[in-house]
């Protein structure tokens, strides 16, 4: 064997060793993040395809960014306790940039008189700046604050037409007297748990929410304790990400703050320069094209139950840091859709079947 193949297979062979040992004196999380300055939430596991179990996940470091050129060297799978050895092959790892799998945006903007000029124009600009350089298959929906019962209307629906959206957004202006964005984010969160647009454009990764607002609310129905406790029982996660201007109650900011951390979304204090909220809004396109998709062929026969997996995450290579989090996934037979049964098909080719995916542990074969 070629010396840096030998080395390949030893590291590959020693991380899912790790990520074994890991798992034995860790319990499950919600999302993962330790010392070691990087973390990786999983938003959900699709069963569509099944064998082929595809689960999608978010890293970021301490800074919130993703971490990127992530690979099979990085990624540990564990089923029902048992963990897949990297070397025979059974999954693959992704980005979201190359797939044709959509993400999706939920802006909610602040119309209230307080954000009115420089912020407000910042805002739009931002917002329009990200709808111009999202990809064709991406959905972005629109909700604003307003003087009605609700105190928030939608501006638009989950749309890909750049066009369509860049009018509605034209015609927002900075002139409501009250500022339920409790509220209104609140309202994102529904619409995030809505399908959005039809068709086949690829399979949906993620949603996140881009607040502008200057932290202050007024009369919201939720309270901010309300809101967290929503955040905090969401059954597929939605980060929020907070771009806060406020000159004159800067305290008021700490309400986005505490909503983003909550949602392992990110927020930025934006009132000394409200032109940074543009390139900031645009670094969200790459956070999300960095999400990863791992997919594996499961070897759970099916049997309509819900089954365990963990998704453990070494980052540097070779580095011995891991952090992990559990999902569950259902163990169901596909639908005999013709499209769902070529992508299987692509799948099986992709990743063909062996007698047994999982890392052979000498220890636990040796006992009775």
């Amino acid at each position: 064997m070629h010396k840096d193949t030998l080395q390949q297979s030893c590291s590959i062979f020693g991380a899912a060793a790790a990520f074994v040992l890991l798992l034995l004196f860790q319990g499950s999380t919600a999302y993962a993040q330790g010392g070691a300055g990087y973390g990786l939430k999983v938003f959900r596991a699709d069963t569509s395809l099944y064998p082929f179990v595809q689960v999608y996940l978010r890293t970021f470091d301490r800074d919130m960014q993703p971490l990127v050129n992530l690979n099979e060297l990085n990624i540990g799978v564990m089923v029902n306790g048992r963990s897949y050895d990297p070397m025979k092959r059974q999954y693959l790892v992704q980005t979201v940039a190359n797939r044709n799998d959509a993400v999706r945006a939920v802006f909610v903007i602040d119309t209230s008189g307080s954000m009115r000029g420089a912020p407000f124009d910042a805002a739009l600009e931002a917002a329009a700046r990200f709808i111009d350089a999202k990809r064709p298959q991406d959905q972005v929906a629109i909700i604003a604050l307003d003087d009605s019962s609700s105190g928030h209307r939608v501006v638009s629906d989950f749309e890909r037409d750049p066009g369509a959206l860049a009018r509605r957004l034209a015609d927002l202006e900075a002139n409501v007297s009250s500022s339920r964005i409790y509220d209104a984010i609140a309202a994102a969160m529904a619409m995030s748990a809505t399908s959005g647009q039809g068709g086949a454009m690829g399979a949906l990764a993620s949603t996140s929410i881009v607040v502008f607002a200057d932290g202050k609310d007024e009369g919201s129905a939720l309270s901010r304790a309300d809101l967290m406790n929503r955040i905090g029982t969401l059954a597929i996660p939605v980060p929020i990400y907070s771009l806060g201007y406020n000159s004159t109650e800067r305290s008021q900011l700490l309400n986005l703050d505490a909503l983003s951390r909550a949602s392992f979304g990110a927020y930025t204090d934006v009132s000394d320069n409200p032109g940074r909220m543009t390139p900031i809004v645009e670094g969200l396109h790459r956070i999300m094209q960095n999400d990863y998709v791992v997919t594996f062929r499961s070897y759970v026969p099916v049997d309509g139950g819900m089954h365990n997996l963990n998704i453990g995450l070494e980052y540097p290579s070779r580095s011995g840091q891991l952090q992990y989090q559990s999902v569950s996934f259902a163990a169901i037979s596909p639908p005999p859709i013709p499209a769902i049964t070529e992508a299987r098909m692509a799948l099986d080719q992709r990743i063909p079947a062996v007698d047994s995916p999982y890392l052979e542990d000498p220890l636990l074969q040796s006992n009775p």
